[in-house]
């Protein structure tokens, strides 16, 4: 399916991936977006599980391995051209997880991967539903840690 002008929304995962007081980024690659910062994730493959699809894209995106996702939300992500023609539309569902093991390094579609401090990330002008999945995550993950 081509990913540019669909005929069809595409279904992709994101993850929040958390280790201690830390988020994990990836610079993406490709569109949507761009250069621009966000969290690992990408397109579901056929034959694949979402929860599959986000362990799989965190792997490929970062090298790292992480614990069992959980669900977060769903959101929708509709990208218009100057002619109000829909160039991007994809069907979002996000996971928070924890960092299992590995060092991050940048693989498939990601640009750079890191580790950023909770309390640094205005820094990365994260689209505004990123932001909020990060701290939706933080207070997911907090509840189940005993």
């Amino acid at each position: 399916m081509k990913r540019d002008y669909p005929d069809r929304p595409i279904v992709a995962v994101g993850v929040v991936v958390i280790r201690n007081d830390q988020v994990l980024l990836i610079r993406r690659g490709k569109p949507p977006k761009p250069d621009q910062w966000s969290i690992p994730g990408g397109a579901q493959e056929i034959g694949e599980t979402v929860v599959e699809a986000a362990v799989r894209e965190v792997a490929e995106e970062t090298a790292i391995t992480i614990n069992a996702p959980r669900f977060l939300d769903i959101l929708d992500f509709i990208d218009k051209d100057e002619d109000k023609h829909i160039r991007h539309h994809y069907t979002l569902v996000d996971y928070a997880a924890t960092y299992r093991s590995g060092e991050i390094h940048p693989g498939d579609d990601a640009q750079e991967a890191i580790w950023v401090p909770l309390h640094q990330l205005s820094e990365y002008n994260l689209w505004s539903e990123t932001e909020h999945m990060i701290h939706k995550a933080i207070r997911l993950l907090a509840e189940e840690t005993p």
